[in-house]
């Protein structure tokens, strides 16, 4: 039976908090806001747990699932070939509505879906989500609704949708908003946009004025 938890109320937040932290450390799911829409979040190392991600959303391989963290620091242990341009987006966007593709680092052992040696990550903007990530370390997190159904804005949507395939739901609310984070693929020599999301493409070449625009 899954569990829900008030993070707008103290003592909910706290109880919440932590017994999403024990579930994630158990290799179960949990759903928590963002600064963009509610997430299902799983531990970003534990295969198992991804593989139940991708089966509670309805969602195969081909399309990998983001990983969030909780402080940019996390990146030197994550991602490789990191330039100078992209640290320069992190360091304007973040925590925000920015994920941005790397290389990820070939040691370690993670299964996230067929990512051809890349991971799409983001600090989300938001402090429920921050604790929990700061607590429990880098988690693999998916809009947290069916395949081919609208991102969830609140967590009763969320839950509706993904029932006690969830261990723990924290509902901090609405989310201010049901519009994606823009993605940068930063890889190559100059960033490209993938999708355009909450930030537009001029205001990303005000940091980045090379910054090209995907097909």
């Amino acid at each position: 039976m899954a569990r829900r938890y008030d993070t707008n109320d103290a003592t909910d937040r706290t109880t919440g908090l932590r017994e999403a932290a024990s579930a994630v450390r158990r290799g179960e799911l949990v759903v928590l806001p963002t600064d963009t829409v509610y997430g299902i979040g799983a531990d970003a190392f534990s295969s198992e747990a991804v593989v139940d991600l991708l089966e509670a959303k309805g969602r195969g391989r081909n399309m990998p699932t983001p990983v969030l963290i909780g402080s940019p620091n996390t990146l030197h242990g994550l991602v490789t070939d990191f330039s100078e341009m992209a640290w320069e987006l992190v360091d304007a966007f973040w925590p925000g509505a920015l994920t941005l593709v790397a290389k990820h680092q070939p040691s370690l052992q993670w299964d996230l879906g067929d990512t051809r040696g890349t991971v799409a990550v983001r600090m989300p903007l938001h402090p429920v989500a921050i604790e929990l990530l700061t607590e429990v370390g880098p988690m693999a997190v998916s809009s947290a609704n069916l395949s081919g159904h609208p991102a969830p804005e609140d967590c009763d949507a969320a839950q509706e949708m993904l029932g006690d395939s969830v261990s723990v739901y924290l509902d901090g609310g609405p989310t201010p908003g049901n519009v994606p984070s823009s993605i940068v693929d930063v890889t190559g020599r100059v960033p490209v946009l993938l999708r355009e999301g909450a930030l537009s493409p001029e205001e990303l070449r005000k940091v980045v004025p090379d910054l090209e625009v995907a097909n």
